[in-house]
C-alpha cells in the first residue's frame, strides 16, 4: 500500500471530512479549526474551479478514501466500464467489495 500524507491535510485539501482517522475526525479534527486548504497561500481566495477541476477533485477524493493508487483506480474503472449498468455505481460497488 502506498504511503499516505498526513490525513488531516488530505481532508483540508479536498474541502470535506474524509474520516481517514476514524473517531478523531469527530472531536479533534483540524478541518474544523482550519477550513482552508494547506499550503503557503491557503488563506487567499481561490478562483472558481473548472468542470475538469471539479471532476479531478472528486476522483482524488475517492482515491484517498479507499487508499488506492492511480494504476489500481484505472484497473477498477476498466472493470466497471466493462460491466453492464451505470459505470459510476459499478465502480463504487467494486471499491466497496475490496477485502482490505
Amino acid at each position: 500500500m502506498a504511503t499516505l500524507n498526513p490525513k488531516c491535510r488530505q481532508c483540508r485539501r479536498e474541502g470535506a471530512k474524509l474520516f481517514l482517522k476514524g473517531e478523531k475526525c469527530y472531536n479533534k479534527c483540524t478541518f474544523v479549526k482550519r477550513g482552508y486548504v494547506p499550503g503557503q497561500h491557503g488563506l487567499s481566495r481561490r478562483k472558481k474551479p473548472s468542470d475538469y477541476g471539479i471532476m479531478l477533485r472528486e476522483k482524488q477524493k475517492v482515491k484517498r478514501i479507499y487508499g488506492i493508487q492511480e494504476r489500481q483506480f484505472e484497473n477498477y474503472f476498466k472493470k466497471a466500464s466493462a460491466k453492464k449498468g451505470v459505470t459510476g455505481e459499478n465502480l463504487l460497488q467494486l471499491l466497496e467489495s475490496r477485502l482490505d
